[in-house]
């Protein structure tokens, strides 16, 4: 007998439990992530043990064992976690428990003990990731678990696992309804599964860079945000996502500005914007920064400025958006930029002559090769843009190469760039050039943030990735204020005029799926991101606006919290009215065998066969054959098998029955 004929006729509790323990593994493998290794590997040894028991038929182990294996879960998990109470520990102690509870399964209340802390473990799932695919997976362990607590209510015969998985599915589908109206309606304090997280770990902007930072993004194809415009979408040239400005340089890393001059001797923002603004709204995925990578240059006004419910916001000086804590939650929002804009003072402040500073015995090759060119005579008495220009062009014609990988540089990096090796990336040419436009006494200040975005929005959505981060360059003009300049375009304008990033060489299997096909793993992939997207926005930023927003559609003129609980209260009562209606008709409704088994009583009686309501089938057979002897052996016949389809644990289509029965007693009768 193969493996396959021995699980089909394994005995009804073996594969009840093996089907049990699958359905478990299902529920915590997601959690093996985030788990120490010693709690996965437990849990799995512990439903192997049991499913081995259940195979063979062994005894369950004494409750001395199970209990030793609790206080050695609960020793691993203070010496892993530092305690036995929080988050990680309260998960990672729940998971053993479930493990451990399955070796105690010897009653139908052990079952649904194990069962109900199933329910409870999917969702603790949630508290470390919302996703489409993490909706999906629980979605089927909670039909699993519900498939399980359906065979625990079934103790007679042996119904099929597929019939225990459809009565699970309807029974889920019943409260679908209820479930929504609960979700569109319940009062929101937040962004759903709002929960505090760590944004440690997370890609994406560094608050510093140093050489290499932003290549290192380069290879991450995360998404970062998503953005749609309400008019015209502008060309990638001009989207510019504004992250942290540096402006302190300590040789080796940029950092933001902490100077020393008074606020009032400072650089202001002063923005002055033309034309009409470009509307736009944002989905940011979490982030380790505190700050919005918005569009330049979005103002701080009434129309213009971002919003997000229960975030403090500010604008700073320097034209970033800061927010009071870091982007550990998936956040939406809405904001109007000015591409044509000028930021900046326009008369020279004491604060600039920060930006000029250089730290000193760094890059003397660079600061000598600046001197060199400022003292030719057509530099001499350059403005600021010329100055920069004569930079680009350097750039343009020196032999430089853009690139991902140009290899580690030294103590004097922009010497050794700038001079020798002329390999890099963005935050290469942009650090360059500040320093060079430092060395000529020209305020210039790094600025990192997002350039670009995907070639095709989907569905409406431009995709900006992490890969998207870049590295430019901010200098000052008397009478100008502040000029953005991309020192990548002059040796790499596919980067900056259409998005082209360069893409490091592919893996083992991104290399096997290009290979097949690149354009199929490109769909897949944007198909895949567009459902998620829609999940987003559908689902996990629904927000206490929209809901007040729906009141509105429904009539309500000014919503209120009052309003969505009156409302909400009212569709709950009316669907408890509808249920107890709906079980009081069922209540009175004829139990379909009752109803076969008074049919059969009528068509016996026309034969003269003569039965009472309470007898069986089989008793029913026996009269058959006693009254019509030979000419009622069909019949007969089809009353034992009725009997032991009813009684043996099958299954049985009992309209299918009846008109075979109704078409034999029709023939007998003749």
């Amino acid at each position: 007998m193969n493996l396959r004929q021995r699980l089909t006729h394994l005995p009804r509790e073996t594969r009840d439990t093996l089907f049990h323990l699958a359905v478990i593994g299902w529920t915590i493998a997601p959690h093996l992530l985030h788990l120490p290794l010693w709690c996965g590997g437990m849990a799995l040894a512990l439903l192997a043990w049991r499913a081995r028991l259940a195979w063979t038929g062994g005894a369950l182990p004494s409750r001395w064992i199970v209990t030793a294996l609790l206080v050695l879960a609960a020793g691993l998990t203070l010496w892993t976690e530092r305690t036995l109470l929080g988050k990680e520990a309260g998960i990672t102690m729940l998971v053993v428990l479930m493990s451990l509870k399955t070796l105690e399964l010897r009653a139908r209340r052990d079952a649904l003990v194990v069962l109900f802390l199933g329910f409870f473990l999917v969702l603790t799932h949630f508290l470390y990731s919302q996703s489409l695919g993490t909706g999906l997976w629980l979605l089927v362990a909670v039909w699993g678990l519900l498939t399980a607590l359906v065979l625990a209510h079934m103790p007679v015969g042996r119904p099929p696992l597929m019939r225990a998985g459809w009565v699970a599915a309807r029974a889920a589908a019943l409260g679908v309804p209820l479930m929504a109206v609960l979700f569109v309606l319940f009062p929101r304090v937040g962004p759903l599964w709002g929960l505090p997280q760590d944004a440690t770990g997370r890609t994406g902007l560094s608050g510093s860079l140093r050489m290499g930072g932003v290549a290192s993004l380069a290879e991450d194809d995360s998404i970062a945000f998503r953005v749609r415009f309400a008019g015209a979408s502008p060309a990638p040239a001009q989207m510019y996502w504004r992250g942290p400005v540096l402006s302190d340089f300590d040789g080796r890393e940029w950092t933001r500005l902490a100077s020393t001059f008074p606020v009032t001797l400072r650089p202001r923002l002063e923005l002055a914007v033309q034309g009409a603004p470009l509307r736009y709204e944002m989905t940011l995925e979490p982030s380790r920064l505190p700050l919005l990578p918005l569009l330049e240059m979005t103002p701080d006004d009434e129309t213009s400025a971002p919003r997000i419910e229960g975030w403090l916001l500010t604008l700073r000086p320097d034209g970033q958006w800061q927010v009071d804590r870091p982007l550990s939650e998936r956040v939406r929002v809405q904001a109007s930029a000015w591409l044509d804009h000028r930021h900046g003072p326009r008369d020279n402040v004491l604060g600039l002559r920060d930006l000029v500073q250089l730290p000193a015995s760094y890059n003397p090759r660079m600061l000598q090769w600046a001197a060199n060119l400022r003292a030719q005579p057509a530099y001499a008495q350059a403005d600021a843009h010329a100055l920069a220009q004569a930079l680009l062009q350097h750039i343009g014609r020196g032999g430089y190469t853009y690139t991902l990988e140009p290899g580690e540089y030294g103590r004097d990096a922009i010497d050794e760039f700038w001079l020798d090796r002329k390999l890099g990336f963005c935050e290469h040419y942009a650090t360059a050039f500040v320093v060079a436009m430092r060395a000529f006494d020209v305020p210039a200040r790094v600025v990192t943030g997002y350039q670009g975005a995907d070639p095709e929005p989907q569905d409406g959505w431009w995709i900006v990735r992490q890969r998207h981060a870049h590295a430019w360059a901010e200098y000052w003009v008397p009478g100008t204020g502040w000029v953005r300049i991309d020192p990548t375009s002059a040796v790499a304008p596919d980067r900056v005029q259409r998005s082209f990033s360069l893409r490091p060489p592919p893996g083992l299997v991104a290399g096997a799926f290009d290979t097949i096909d690149p354009a199929l793993a490109l769909l897949l992939r944007n198909a895949w991101e567009s459902v998620n997207n829609r999940w987003n926005q559908w689902v996990l930023n629904y927000s206490r606006g929209q809901q007040f927003d729906l009141l509105r559609q429904l009539g309500f003129e000014s919503p209120s919290w009052q309003d969505l609980a009156t409302l909400l209260i009212g569709l709950l009562c009316s669907a408890a009215l509808a249920g107890a209606g709906w079980a009081w008709w069922d209540r009175r409704r004829q139990d379909p065998w009752q109803r076969l088994q008074r049919r059969v009583q009528q068509r016996l009686a026309a034969l003269g066969v003569t039965v009472l309501p309470h007898h069986a089938p089989r008793t029913r057979a026996e009269r058959v054959r006693g009254a019509m002897g030979a000419r009622g052996e069909a019949l007969a016949a089809l009353l034992e098998a009725l009997d032991r389809e009813r009684y043996a644990g099958g299954t049985v289509s009992l309209r299918s029955w009846w008109r075979r029965f109704s078409a034999t007693a029709r023939g007998a009768a003749r």
